[in-house]
């Protein structure tokens, strides 16, 4: 017999089936996993300059990045449900570490383009953790423990900027890819050996596991209202990071690389607040936490307009929407959780692929907004794909027909 436990058997054994250090690790092996997501950003001045193009041809790398992990947790992120994640987490970390290999050994734009949606397709290990540990938690407990978990992921996504412009500025932007490859690899091996065996708690054949997805976006109302508002603000998060290189590194500033991935440090004060934000989802609405986020989102584009000439101004927008857009996640996410609990990699698939698709477009339309209208267009653009947030949450709220 297997001495790894089943998640159902630690539920039933002991009276909480996640200890504190499993669900640390867990954050941190999210984060790790994640940033493979986001070093390209403040390295793109770096890559244009290498390859020799402009703004908006580098801008397409972030975007076929986030294109690919909304196509790998389409494929694969479903699979959590059937299937045992701790083998899928380990095999989608091997295969990311080949593919940031890629990245690293990319000679031309077409060869980086290919490798960067290879990085996307097989950076979804994240987004099996988060289902798991969800799984793991008690129901009372559901928010703290997502929200612990979504604090590891989102402080990994902006140091993950740090981190790349700092060893860009020194050692080059390839080593942070040969870097980012040994990492996946040693983390494949403590998960393998770390985290509990899950056992599947339902059986369907793979094209039927894919079809019921479908079926889950026509009956639950909570998701596709969810889906839809994340798409927005992760789009408006997009716009904002793409564009921030170009920005600092141009003649309003003049900084460069290190400098531009300092700011993911900024972030991280708004993000840290995603497991208190995830304890009052256990106790306030859900819904109303969703909504007050999506106001602090529209607060930071207000500082980037008017006050973003000065770094102070866009220090106070990162931390105002990092804040808005990590914390209507995890409080979307925690409404999304509770609603079946034998679909929630399905579930958890719908909401962050649509939360990609949007990240993508925002990265593309940043790009775009950034070469024709500078600074004032891409507040624009952001700003508008907030809106669109807040408009889904009132009209949700004004037909009367909560879930």
């Amino acid at each position: 017999m297997s001495q790894s436990i089943s998640i159902e058997a630690a539920g039933s054994r002991r009276a909480n089936p996640l200890s504190t250090g499993l669900v640390l690790l867990m954050a941190i092996s999210c984060g790790l996993a994640v940033a493979n997501l986001y070093y390209n950003q403040p390295l793109l001045g770096d890559i244009g300059r290498d390859f020799g193009v402009n703004a908006q041809h580098v801008g397409i790398i972030p975007m076929l990045t986030q294109i690919g992990y909304a196509a790998g947790m389409f494929l694969f992120i479903p699979l959590g449900d059937i299937r045992e994640r701790r083998k899928l987490i380990t095999v989608l970390l091997l295969a990311v570490g080949l593919a940031l290999i890629g990245v690293a050994t990319a000679q031309n734009l077409m060869w980086i383009y290919i490798a960067s949606l290879a990085v996307g397709i097989t950076t979804v290990a994240p987004q099996m953790i988060v289902p798991l540990a969800a799984q793991l938690a008690h129901p009372q407990e559901r928010g703290k423990v997502i929200g612990n978990v979504m604090s590891g992921l989102l402080i990994g996504i902006l140091l993950a900027r740090t981190i790349a412009g700092l060893v860009g500025e020194i050692f080059g932007w390839r080593f942070m890819f040969w870097l980012a490859a040994a990492m996946m690899f040693a983390l494949a091996y403590i998960l393998k050996r770390q985290l509990p065996e899950s056992r599947p708690e339902i059986q369907l054949s793979y094209p039927h596991l894919i079809r019921s997805m479908g079926k889950l976006i026509l009956e639950q109302r909570t998701l596709r209202e969810a889906a839809l508002i994340a798409a927005c603000l992760f789009g408006s998060f997009s716009v904002f990071w793409t564009s921030l290189t170009f920005y600092l590194e141009g003649p309003s500033f003049g900084y460069g690389s290190a400098v531009t991935g300092l700011f993911g440090l900024v972030g991280v004060v708004g993000a840290s607040a995603a497991s208190v934000i995830g304890r009052l989802a256990d106790r306030v609405s859900p819904v109303r936490m969703v909504g007050f986020m999506i106001t602090v989102a529209i607060l930071s584009y207000l500082s980037f307009w008017l006050l973003g000439s000065s770094v102070w101004g866009l220090i106070v927008g990162v931390i105002l929407l990092d804040l808005g857009v990590q914390g209507g996640q995890v409080s979307n996410q925690a409404r999304i959780y509770s609603l079946m609990p034998e679909a929630r990699s399905r579930l958890n698939t719908v909401y962050m692929v649509s939360s990609f698709i949007g990240g993508a477009i925002g990265s593309s339309v940043g790009g775009y907004a950034w070469s024709r209208w500078g600074w004032n267009g891409t507040c624009a653009v952001g700003g508008v794909m907030v809106a669109m947030a807040l408009l889904i949450w009132a009209g949700h709220r004004i037909t009367g027909k909560r879930n």
